[in-house]
């Protein structure tokens, strides 16, 4: 049997009403889905009172339950020659703005043609390595970006770097500023969206407000642009870091960002005769403390063209509409 990576054991309480135990555990263990979790329970890894039992036995209330999830068997991520669009470069740290359709790291249905794997080739070829401490699928990546998210990311060549980067992030203490384009158009100029979110208890891949776990986050904004009442650039200032926190905050104040298949809802996947090809969401600004020298560094990455487009698109149809844009000064808070 495969090295025991985590053991956890649960009691099931008083009150619980009965149900399978498969959706038990996949509102206690929202980092599983219910599909591994069958898996677990089948291969033995998941006991009631000591014993094998199937993902439909009915738990209840002073029963004892067992989880081990065994280690994964070990990858190997190979080098591959992608391209790079590198910012800034030295023995300790490495910053890029991130490409569209790129993943970010090895994971099922994407072993390869990632960001870790261009990172690894890029390394080979300078005789350089990454930080270990995000472990062998990760290594490098201190924070990530979403597939279709474009921007600037930082990454750890070394662990001593790693930690130290890993802190900033923790306390928060980060500069981060996104530019997103979005469906309609906040009521504010600028506000705070401040809601506490988690996996959804219904749709495990989302994140929403319905969770049974819900950690607090907030969200600066400022509308740089208004398109009519059809949509607007906004300026994004996280200050919590929290999965999906940007998509999940501006579709609950009904200004979900264009082009997103998730949070969206049902809105247009065209503008006029022109496809939106992904989420509209860049990563512009990122700042933080150099792990080494200690002095404050920032880097910036221009809007892509794809956006680009999408933005000039709208501000024609605002124009033909008679909405005018009314562009905004930027305030940073």
């Amino acid at each position: 049997m495969p090295q025991v990576q985590t053991r956890t054991e649960l009691i099931v309480t008083q009150g619980e009403s009965p149900k399978r135990l498969d959706h038990f555990l996949v509102n206690r263990e929202p980092y599983l889905s219910r599909t591994v979790l069958q898996r677990l329970i089948l291969g033995g890894h998941i006991t009631v009172g000591g014993r094998a039992v199937r993902p439909s036995h009915k738990i209840k209330p002073g029963d004892r339950i067992v989880l081990t999830v065994p280690r994964p068997e070990p990858i190997e991520i190979k080098p591959e020659a992608i391209s790079l669009d590198i910012l800034y470069e030295d023995e300790s740290i490495l910053v890029l703005n991130k490409q569209a359709g790129l993943v970010v790291h090895p994971a099922p249905g994407h072993w390869s043609g990632t960001l870790v794997n261009a990172l690894l080739y890029h390394l080979k070829e300078r005789s350089g390595s990454l930080s270990s401490i995000g472990g062998k699928e990760r290594p490098g990546l201190v924070h990530r970006l979403d597939k279709d998210t474009t921007g600037v990311m930082v990454v750890a060549k070394n662990d001593q770097a790693h930690a130290a980067l890993a802190g900033q992030f923790t306390r928060h203490s980060i500069t981060r500023m996104y530019e997103a384009v979005v469906w309609g158009k906040p009521t504010r100029r600028h506000g705070v969206i401040e809601l506490a979110i988690g996996r959804d208890i219904k749709e495990r891949k989302k994140f929403s407000t319905r969770t049974a776990r819900p950690k607090e986050s907030a969200t600066v904004y400022e509308v740089v642009e208004p398109f009519g009442k059809t949509a607007a650039r906004v300026n994004l200032f996280p200050k919590t870091g929290r999965t999906h926190q940007l998509r999940v905050h501006l579709s609950a104040i009904g200004c979900p960002i264009v082009g997103d298949p998730v949070y969206g809802g049902k809105r247009p996947s065209s503008i006029g005769e022109m496809t939106i090809p992904r989420v509209m969401l860049h990563a512009k600004v990122l700042g933080f403390v150099h792990p080494v020298s200690q002095k404050e560094i920032q880097f910036s990455a221009p809007l892509p063209s794809d956006m680009e487009e999408v933005v000039k698109g709208l501000r024609e149809l605002a124009q033909e509409t008679g909405g005018g844009t009314g562009k905004a000064t930027p305030r940073h808070p």
